[in-house]
């Protein structure tokens, strides 16, 4: 959806349909990232959960950061680093804080740490992550383009006022002749 939301209900549906297939797709390959690097990490090293969630997630939010630019949000506004790049950091950090949360709590509140326990709750943390991520990257860092202005009406018909008056001619039209 790269317009703001006009026409009808049913292209808004399409279009918001095509938005979460492409939103889903790079989120699917930022999950296998994310989920990939912290089991690696987790069976390769000594470092404690949630610090190797981090890792992953931090991991996979670059790799998520490319193909949502490149691939799902390719035709909305390019901001950069002014103002695209911050805000899209700062709303990862807290999906970060989320999905980590998640297993923070389920690791050191709850005490399911093994290897199983621990990827069922770092799934369940992306999941929950996820929906305010797509929240926030579609209505804050890649926002929609402006619907283009039609021409004004009235340029319009001055352009092509009746018995060839000069455009922009501020004479009243001649009345015709009955």
């Amino acid at each position: 959806m790269s317009q703001p939301q006009q026409g009808s209900a049913l292209e808004r549906v399409r279009g918001l349909a095509r938005e979460v297939a492409k939103f889903g797709a790079v989120g699917g390959v930022g999950v296998l990232v994310n989920l990939g690097v912290f089991n690696l990490i987790r069976h390769t090293t000594d470092l404690q959960v949630v610090r190797a969630s981090v890792i992953a997630t931090v991991v996979a939010i670059i790799t998520n950061y490319l193909g949502f630019r490149y691939f799902t949000y390719r035709d909305r506004a390019r901001t950069g680093g002014s103002r695209e790049l911050p805000l899209f950091v700062a709303f990862s950090v807290i999906g970060l804080v989320i999905e980590n949360g998640v297993l923070y709590a389920a690791t050191y509140g709850f005490g399911w740490d093994g290897p199983v326990a621990t990827n069922v709750f770092k799934f369940i943390g992306i999941g929950t992550a996820t929906v305010f991520r797509f929240w926030s990257y579609r209505t804050w860092v890649f926002k929609a383009l402006p619907e283009p202005r039609p021409e004004s009406v009235e340029v319009a018909a001055v352009v092509s006022s009746p018995r060839g008056g000069a455009a922009g001619s501020t004479r009243a039209p001649e009345p015709a002749a009955k």
